[in-house]
């Protein structure tokens, strides 16, 4: 009798992205080509509540995984940064002790998002090049991690979008650039000054949105930070053609353009985030 396992070779992952509303499965490849190949995508209903019933993500997960086809696979997973809440938040002075950077983390979050702490799972990057903090609901890695062990999967990471570009992408950064990531109608900032990150902003892009929109918000949200508008943003993502062109505000270059990326489906975008690494 044949059976449904997939055989695991030397190099080899599988890397899910999780979108509102579908999630796409893709197996990964460091030695052999092709580095990807699509293995399956499912759509399911986006709740109102992620903290509540996820049921439906669940079931398209199951979809996705059949039970006993990649057991003993490493899997990966890239969320759509609007499934997280990202921010930023400067070290307290003097703080030495970890418990001080949590809760001055934990504060910050509830001011700006207005959520109970406690729903959501924190997790942080203590390093000059990332400074940021992110946080995914209980409920949604509850079912993440429900699924991979039911498979038997490796988890590796779960991040959501924005961090993945932002740890292949922070080395490239010119001297006063921001860096910006465009999925579907939301832009997502990382505002820089002096050559560190100072605030991320996640906001909504208008269908028309041109270079003028593009100038003015980042014109906002300089002034928000306090900071010096950029004269170049660097930019993951397919952006309007509007915004490539010379503007004598700033100039908007792209970080990285996949080959066929403006084919593929919000989720599997997300799932091919930040390269294979």
């Amino acid at each position: 009798m044949r059976s449904g396992f997939a055989k695991l070779s030397l190099g080899q992952g599988l890397r899910l992205g999780v979108a509102a509303g579908s999630v796409s499965l893709w197996r990964t490849s460091r030695w052999r080509a092709p580095a990807w190949t699509p293995l399956g995508e499912a759509a399911y209903a986006p709740g109102l509540d992620l903290h509540g019933d996820v049921a439906a993500l669940g079931q398209a997960l199951e979809q996705v995984l059949p039970a006993g086809q990649y057991a003993g696979w490493p899997l990966s997973v890239v969320l759509d940064d609007a499934l997280a809440r990202l921010w930023q938040v400067d070290l307290p002075q003097g703080a030495t002790r970890l418990a001080d950077i949590e809760a001055a983390a934990a504060l910050r979050f509830q001011s700006l998002y207005g959520d109970a702490p406690g729903l959501w799972h924190s997790s942080s990057a203590w390093d000059a090049r990332a400074p940021f903090c992110c946080a995914v609901p209980r409920a949604l890695l509850a079912q993440l991690t429900r699924v991979a062990e039911a498979r038997k999967l490796a988890l590796i990471f779960i991040t959501p979008q924005f961090a993945r570009h932002w740890n292949r992408w922070h080395g490239a950064l010119k001297p006063g650039a921001w860096f910006g990531q465009l999925q579907e109608n939301a832009l997502t900032l990382g505002v820089r000054h002096a050559g560190r990150l100072c605030a991320v902003r996640a906001l909504p892009v208008p269908q028309d949105a041109g270079s003028d929109w593009l100038a003015q918000t980042l014109a906002r949200e300089a002034l928000l930070q306090g900071v010096t508008a950029p004269a170049l943003l660097q930019l993951c993502g397919a952006p309007p053609p509007a915004w490539l062109m010379p503007a004598k505000a700033f100039h908007c270059q792209m970080l990285s353009t996949p080959d066929g990326e403006a084919a593929l489906s919000p989720a599997a975008r997300l799932a091919r985030s930040g390269g294979l690494a």
